[in-house]
């Protein structure tokens, strides 16, 4: 696949050296050169690797270029405080899918930190890691499917895009437990056959 990356940080070097090594094509540019060349590029996927209170603008910018695109957000509106800089909604997502209307938003990659993503496989206690995907599109949550797994990871059908608030609050919160108070935030949660899913 052709992937563009917007954006040179932790994220777009993480998931692109490993998408790279699957064999993927992959060209990443930033806000201070070649934005627009990445996004031009990545005919497959497009993964936007920049600081949400930049990606907005950057996508409404290149709205022509990302029409039709699969365009993966990886973004946390999180700010100081751990606090969720979209409370109330829309969500960093919705708002993504409104600056590029043509585009196919697909949340995904958002819970972890970069360093997760440079463990070949990321496989925890011999467990995968899951990665939640929110979007409206199938092609394009198929096209993610493959980029997830390509990284050792398994897809998780989270809902639509109207979810992909839930998935982003989710990492405001963990983020808060992991770096504000040093928590295990797995273990919060139960195994799935005390939860109530199987009865």
């Amino acid at each position: 696949m052709r992937i563009g990356i917007l954006g040179r940080g932790g994220m777009a070097d993480a998931l692109g050296s490993r998408w790279a090594r699957a064999g993927h094509e992959v060209v990443a540019g930033s806000r201070a050169g070649g934005v627009r060349e990445a996004a031009e590029f990545g005919t497959d996927a497009v993964l936007l690797a920049l600081p949400y209170e930049a990606v907005v603008e950057v996508v409404g910018g290149l709205e022509e270029v990302l029409r039709g695109r699969v365009l993966v957000d990886c973004t946390n509106p999180v700010g100081a405080g751990f606090r969720l800089l979209t409370a109330g909604g829309p969500a960093a997502a919705e708002r993504i899918a409104a600056a590029a209307p043509g585009a196919r938003v697909v949340k995904a990659f958002n819970l972890c930190h970069v360093d997760v993503w440079r463990l070949t496989p990321p496989v925890f206690d011999g467990r995968p890691l899951a990665v939640p995907l929110c979007g409206d599109h199938d092609a394009a949550l198929s096209v993610v499917r493959r980029l997830v797994r390509d990284l050792g990871c398994e897809p998780v059908n989270a809902g639509g895009l109207d979810r992909a608030g839930l998935v982003e609050a989710t990492a405001a919160l963990l983020i808060g437990l992991w770096v504000g108070e040093g928590v295990d935030a797995q273990a919060i949660v139960p195994p799935v056959e005390f939860a109530g899913a199987r009865e």
